[in-house]
């Protein structure tokens, strides 16, 4: 809490006998930088910033890209990815992290040591190539995710073609989409959002995999399919969507359902909006919450 003095030198000070007893709801994000501001670490401070919540980050690679793709990518020394997650852990106290862009296996191990420390819901969002076709994470890298991040995960977000990298199933059907849920669950993700905007048709479904009383549930999420090139980093903005509104105290069902609306109400704001050349940003910022504060 800081106090107003009046003195020569016309600052604030803070008064050392009263401690802050309002917070801001945070949440971190670990992943790459997007040059482009569209995707990565940018979209998810933008989200997360629209939902009035703090943001911090641990930064995992830099990335040359734009709406065209990316044309070069640079990973963080593991150790260097490390300390930042602990220095914002230790200090800032996230309550829910996501994880997003991890380049190679040393990043993910990193990553993994860092996050063992700390009891925190995961937000694992496993990007593996970017939607120009440039491959944002190793393939050795991908075994690592599996054996080391999943255990960790709170929920799990791939789209269709991570999940056929990550289980070696064909997706055709629900069955077929079930029993990889059911896979990826047994390798200990509580539960996954398999995310359906790869898909043709009228409209698009995600579907939230969870455990349930009598085996694994399966919700879907459908909204109609938007008709815009202007979709960059819209998987980024979910998964931070969601981190967001679970550090603002939604339950994981309830993040996902007003994630979901926030990025097609991104999207539709963002349709016919011109920037680059390729695949430009949904509008992160359409209708931005004030920071919420709450009461210690």
């Amino acid at each position: 809490m800081k106090q107003r003095v009046n003195n020569t030198e016309g600052c604030c000070d803070i008064n050392p006998s009263r401690s802050p007893s309002r917070r801001y709801p945070v949440a971190l994000s670990i992943a790459g930088s997007d040059s482009s501001g569209g995707a990565g670490i940018q979209a998810d401070i933008k989200t997360f910033s629209a939902l009035g919540v703090y943001g911090a980050t641990a930064i995992t690679a830099i990335t040359a890209q734009n709406t065209r793709g990316v044309y070069a990518q640079h990973a963080i020394p593991p150790q260097l990815v490390y300390d930042q997650i602990v220095a914002v852990m230790e200090d800032v106290s996230p309550a829910v992290i996501k994880v997003g862009m991890l380049a190679n296996a040393d990043v993910v191990d990193a990553v993994a040591e860092a996050l063992m420390r700390y009891d925190v819901p995961v937000i694992l969002d496993p990007v593996m190539v970017s939607s120009s076709g440039h491959r944002l994470l190793s393939v050795e890298a991908e075994e690592v995710v599996k054996q080391r991040l999943m255990p960790m995960a709170t929920l799990l977000t791939p789209n269709i073609p991570e999940m056929q990298a990550l289980t070696s199933m064909p997706l055709s059907s629900d069955d077929e989409k079930r029993e990889a849920a059911k896979r990826l669950m047994a390798l200990g993700a509580r539960a996954i959002l398999l995310k359906g905007g790869h898909e043709e048709g009228a409209t698009k479904s995600d579907i939230l995999y969870q455990h349930g009383a009598v085996g694994i549930t399966a919700t879907p999420f459908t909204l109609p399919t938007i008709a815009t090139r202007n979709i960059h980093g819209t998987g980024c903005t979910l998964s931070s969507a969601i981190a967001a509104y679970m550090a603002r105290g939604y339950a994981l069902t309830e993040a996902v359902a007003a994630a979901k609306r926030y990025v097609y109400e991104a999207i539709m704001a963002g349709a016919d909006i011109s920037i680059g050349g390729g695949h430009g940003p949904v509008n992160h910022l359409f209708n931005p919450c004030k920071m919420q504060v709450y009461e210690e």
